[in-house]
């Protein structure tokens, strides 16, 4: 079977090209949507070759809790009808890549032990703008193990300010000795 990546490519190349004018709103519902269609239970009911495209959207929109937009039930639509609906999370991941290429930005996941308030957040998204070089969109996730400071993590690049990196780095130093 091909990669999820290539049967995805065309896929959001093909939105992304479609909705040039409301990019910010396509990733919206999108994002929304590929996090329903991550359900192993919506998954099995849409691979169901009993199931209709039609009663596949009907659950999308009754979990995504309001109307989805025309070209939402199109491109949903074409995806059902192709046998592709697994595949629509990595299509939104290469959607948002795409976007964030034409924007200048890039997605980044700041992991955190603890939770990080609004002000604290502005300040360390400015210093990891001007460290990357370039606008970062946050997400934050918390992770206990990393007992205090952060860890971020932009594409392929990582900044591991943790106590936990800190005492690994520590534990190696000690062992060379």
């Amino acid at each position: 079977m091909a990669e999820l990546a290539t049967i995805a490519r065309p896929y959001a190349e093909a939105l992304f090209k479609a909705s040039s004018s409301d990019l910010q709103g396509t990733a919206a519902w999108l994002d929304r949507v590929a996090a329903i269609s991550g359900n192993p239970e919506l998954q099995q009911f849409a691979d169901n070759p009993m199931a209709t495209p039609e009663q596949v959207l009907g659950v999308i929109a009754g979990a995504h809790g309001s109307a989805l937009p025309p070209a939402a039930n199109n491109f949903l639509m074409a995806l059902l009808e192709n046998g592709r609906f697994a595949v629509l999370p990595e299509i939104a991941k290469q959607f948002r890549t795409l976007a964030n290429a034409q924007s200048g930005s890039s997605d980044a996941v700041v992991y955190s032990a603890f939770p990080i308030d609004a002000a604290v957040l502005g300040s360390v998204s400015s210093a990891l703008e001007k460290r990357f070089g370039r606008k970062l969109q946050l997400t934050v996730q918390q992770d206990p193990s990393l007992i205090g400071g952060i860890r971020v993590v932009v594409g392929d690049e990582v900044l591991d300010t943790s106590v936990k990196a800190r005492l690994e780095q520590m534990k190696v130093a000690l062992a060379a000795a």
